[in-house]
């Protein structure tokens, strides 16, 4: 039987692990994790006995790939959808409503006057008098809307919108990878604004469509789903084992792996690398020098998530809606405020007699902000939670810390994961995939790893028909 190893056991890595053994003629698949647990940025935990999500809480839903491998591993009927998804802008002293936008650009000028003020309003309404984009090559989000709309727009909507999703900077965000669907329309819309408005429109058509999903629970149960799975189909995962490097053998791969004095050697017919950038540019330099070096200027970002409970009859009766993003400019600490228990039915009633919320903080050049303890991450906070809603009287908290967690899709970035892929193809046998290429959401790393698995498949089956 073929032996594939799958070197990372994020969603990614387990995606790849998952289409490998349900498909045809499945292969012998090892997952080895150098961590001790299995999931990476999908963790849970209980605060104050109320189950949370410590990473990523949703899906997205209007792509299949992590819906479909939900219901796969029998977690269908407790998919949910969010029961609100208004959130707001922390901006001033108040929380303002988000003006339609296509990741925090404006499609209507008008709509934006609250958020901007009148004057940023008029120059947004302006933008359209220009010449068109007529974009060919990647460009910084950030820095094109400023120069086509002002910087307020980048300041006060893009940067919460979409640099929160990447805990980076919108200035330095590549275009072409963040938001596909708009570059693609600025190589031949008139405006920018006109390319907004277009795809505002395809959106609203797929209106009855929820565009999120989550699981009762937590979507971390995903990770405990898949490990049963893959274990009764056979995979093996070892945990606490870190791969340091690959090389080639005369009939596959030989894996190096464990500590340095008392190394563990694998062999493998094929490998699934789904570990971020910098480890995978580690292990990679000996096999596919051109690959990481690629992968090895990836910058990550870190943050926290900081989780809190409070009373129900302690909750300001103003908050309403899912939560709200915090612009940078605005100086504080948060940078985006979810209610978890408005936002998931499922964890209103979890919570019983509590609600919870959760913060993220920190981002890209901000790591200063988490080398504060957990204890005075909770006070500030709480502190921002007070004056942006009036919250008081939290009783429990838990901080988690991604260190090294989201990847920067810098200006380039698709072509330079192009040119890894690439490099890789000059390898029969092996595969990458993760956060790290072509999206950093849990459907974009479920895609990837199934990708990742369909090359190792094709290469197993041309080896078996070259043998027969």
């Amino acid at each position: 039987m073929n032996r594939v190893v799958v070197v990372g056991g994020g969603i990614s890595g387990l995606a790849a692990a998952h289409a490998l053994a349900t498909g045809p003629n499945p292969p012998q698949v090892t997952i080895l994790e150098g961590s001790p647990r299995l999931g990476g940025k999908l963790a849970g935990a209980d605060v104050e006995g109320v189950p949370v999500d410590l990473g990523a809480e949703s899906v997205l839903a209007r792509r299949p790939e992590a819906v479909d491998l939900i219901r796969a591993v029998g977690l269908g009927d407790d998919l949910v959808h969010p029961a609100t998804t208004t959130a707001g802008l922390w901006v001033g002293d108040r929380i303002r409503a988000i003006p339609p936008t296509v990741m925090g650009v404006p499609v209507d000028p008008s709509a934006t006057t609250d958020v901007l003020g009148e004057a940023a309003a008029e120059q947004v309404a302006h933008e359209s008098e220009l010449a068109a984009p007529g974009l060919t090559e990647d460009v910084a989000i950030g820095r094109f809307v400023a120069e086509r709309m002002g910087s307020a727009v980048t300041d006060k909507l893009v940067d919460p919108l979409l640099g929160g999703v990447y805990a980076g900077k919108a200035e330095e965000i590549s275009l072409a990878a963040a938001v596909p669907d708009l570059f693609a329309k600025l190589r031949t819309a008139p405006s920018l604004l006109a390319a907004t408005a277009e795809l505002r429109e395809l959106g609203q058509k797929r209106a009855g469509q929820p565009v999120f999903a989550g699981v009762a629970g937590g979507i971390n149960r995903i990770v405990s789903a898949l490990e049963q799975d893959l274990e009764k189909r056979g995979v093996q995962i070892r945990t606490k084992l870190a791969v340091r490097r690959i090389t080639r053998t005369a009939d596959g791969f030989e894996l190096e792996a464990g500590p340095v004095p008392a190394p563990t050697y694998l062999t493998a017919d094929a490998i699934v690398v789904a570990v971020p950038a910098t480890p995978a540019a580690r292990m990679l330099a000996g096999l596919v020098p051109a690959a990481a070096t690629e992968l090895s200027a990836i910058e990550y970002a870190s943050m926290a998530i900081v989780t809190l409970a409070v009373r129900k009859t302690d909750w300001p009766a103003g908050a309403t809606g899912s939560g709200f993003l915090v612009p940078s400019v605005e100086g504080r600490t948060i940078k985006a405020a979810t209610y978890s228990h408005a936002k998931w039915a499922w964890s209103a009633a979890a919570g019983g007699d509590l609600a919870v919320l959760r913060t993220s903080v920190g981002r890209l050049g901000e790591e200063y902000v988490l080398q504060r303890s957990d204890d005075e991450l909770v006070r500030l906070a709480v502190a921002d939670l007070g004056k942006a809603i009036g919250l008081d009287g939290v009783v429990g908290s838990l901080v988690t810390r991604w260190g090294g967690g989201l990847p920067q899709y810098a200006v380039g970035h698709l072509d330079r994961v192009d040119r890894v892929e690439a490099a890789v193809a000059g390898v029969p046998g092996l595969a990458v995939c993760g956060a790290a290429y072509r999206g950093v959401g849990i459907a974009a790393c479920v895609a990837s790893g199934g990708k990742a698995a369909t090359r190792v498949r094709e290469h197993l089956n041309t080896r078996e028909t070259m043998k027969s």
